[in-house]
């Protein structure tokens, strides 16, 4: 049994969920997001509560159970406060700015990086610092780690593009004699 599939789920005041045949579309105060799902689960919407079971009892049902109600939570989640990933850069001469829909980083190639920004993603740069927002938990994650991707952090300097709360274990490097 999904603990987090047996969890019920609550409204906040606002937010319209509902159920189609197979799509689930939250609407909220900050945007609507629509996802679409499998049949294998059953989702039911009373008085504010959302609960849901199993079509049927196998080990596939069973393992869509918790991943869809996960989803559910975070869309109801994401339309009432966005979601929000902050990405460090530290290294002579790298940096970013955003121009347009365009994200472009100078990390130490021959040419600039060009990035292309998601709809529904809003990007805002700082001098070291860059903050990636949107209702939608699953696209700013994937842009975050597109973007981290381009120059992950390496052990000795610590140059790179990580994560604010990552920690970036530092490798000691050459011993002279």
């Amino acid at each position: 049994m999904s603990r987090i599939g047996k969890q019920q789920l609550s409204i906040p005041a606002g937010v319209e969920v509902t159920f189609d045949a197979h799509a689930v579309r939250v609407k909220g105060p900050k945007g609507e997001l629509v996802r679409d799902l499998r049949d294998e689960i059953v989702f039911k919407n009373e008085n504010n509560i959302i609960t849901s079971e199993p079509r049927r009892n196998d080990k596939f049902s069973r393992s869509l159970w918790g991943t869809y109600m996960s989803h559910v939570k975070n869309m109801i989640a994401g339309v009432v406060t966005p979601f929000e990933k902050k990405l460090l850069v530290e290294g002579v001469g790298f940096k970013w700015d955003v121009k347009g829909s365009d994200l472009n980083l100078s990390l130490g190639f021959s040419h600039p990086v060009i990035m292309k920004i998601p709809e529904g993603v809003t990007v805002t740069a700082e001098k070291s610092s860059l903050t990636i927002s949107s209702i939608d938990k699953e696209a700013v994650g994937l842009f975050a780690n597109q973007v981290r991707q381009m120059k992950k952090p390496e052990p000795y300097k610590g140059k790179g593009i990580r994560y604010s709360d990552e920690v970036v274990r530092r490798k000691q490097g050459k011993k002279s004699a």
